[in-house]
């Protein structure tokens, strides 16, 4: 049998399992203790809403798919037609190539070759590990071709602590200023989230809240990194991330409310290619430099 997904690369240490897509290299579970941890979707199922896929090379929208580099306009597949928006890189829907598959790690490359809208030649390898310390996650991304490339990379894992509704979940996030955005998710203004339902900073209960909302201006502990942390009742899901990190995107869903909560680690936000309130965060590759980032989830 074929899978939506591919091949399904299983992970196991001690009580803690996780399942990983040839398609993507996508999450599609993650459990501790036989629950849940990451709200993730059979293997006969095909993937929906971005479920635990990786972001490469960028996250978030990009405005028309369009952006300036190397003195020429850019142009994009428009992956979001509704919103006439280029969504969440060019990684997600290609098979990646399994380079190391052990007990409890898999290693997986895929390499994004110059195409419309993409200048250049860029090889990602993706690390899934299972640790005491929870799933941790690198990605290095490699300039291979002759040409400076625009970067910026994201996850989109949904994180769930048993909740029937998301409404019943305290949610974490140390996070001082949200993005503003128009009625196509692009980017307006940096603000702060004092005085708003935006707030996530006092761990309440998400309640009729609906979010889909950048933010940034994080706290950051003694490495430089972050964590957003998920709680009811006993349960409880944390995702962290390192310095490199500038923005975690917070998505609840607004008519189901019953698939988890979105955290998204991102290096920039959302239409970084283009000048605007978020183009500081996108980062410019040299050939044959190589980039590393950290993130990783723990839970019960």
């Amino acid at each position: 049998m074929t899978y939506p997904t591919g091949k399904q690369l299983d992970l196991v240490l001690g009580d803690q399992e996780a399942t990983v897509t040839e398609l993507g290299a996508g999450l599609r579970r993650y459990t501790v203790g036989g629950l849940d941890v990451v709200k993730g979707y059979a293997a006969d199922e095909p993937v929906s809403g971005g479920r635990g896929q990786q972001l490469v090379p960028w996250p978030n929208r990009i405005r028309d798919g369009r952006y300036p580099w190397a003195g020429k306009t850019q142009q994009l597949v428009l992956s979001e037609p509704p919103r006439h928006n280029a969504s969440h890189g060019l990684a997600r829907y290609v098979p990646w190539t399994v380079v190391e598959h052990g007990e409890s790690h898999v290693v997986a490359g895929l390499t994004i070759y110059s195409q419309p809208g993409w200048p250049g030649v860029l090889h990602a390898e993706l690390t899934y590990r299972l640790t005491e310390d929870g799933l941790h996650v690198t990605l290095e991304a490699t300039n291979v071709g002759e040409a400076d490339v625009p970067f910026g990379y994201g996850a989109h894992p949904y994180l769930t602590v048993g909740e029937n509704s998301v409404d019943q979940v305290r949610v974490t996030l140390p996070a001082a200023s949200r993005l503003e955005v128009d009625d196509r998710l692009l980017p307006v203004a940096v603000s702060p989230v004092d005085g708003t339902g935006l707030d996530l900073r006092d761990g309440s209960p998400v309640g009729d809240r609906v979010l889909d909302t950048a933010y940034t201006d994080l706290v950051r502990d003694d490495t430089g990194g972050w964590t957003a942390t998920l709680e009811r009742e006993d349960r409880y899901a944390a995702l962290w991330a390192d310095a490199s990190f500038g923005w975690a995107q917070v998505f609840t869903g607004e008519k189901r409310r019953d698939v988890g909560i979105a955290v998204e680690p991102m290096t920039c936000g959302p239409d970084a290619f283009n000048e605007g309130p978020t183009h500081a965060g996108m980062r410019v590759v040299a050939p044959g430099e190589t980039l590393s980032f950290r993130w990783g989830i723990r839970g019960r």
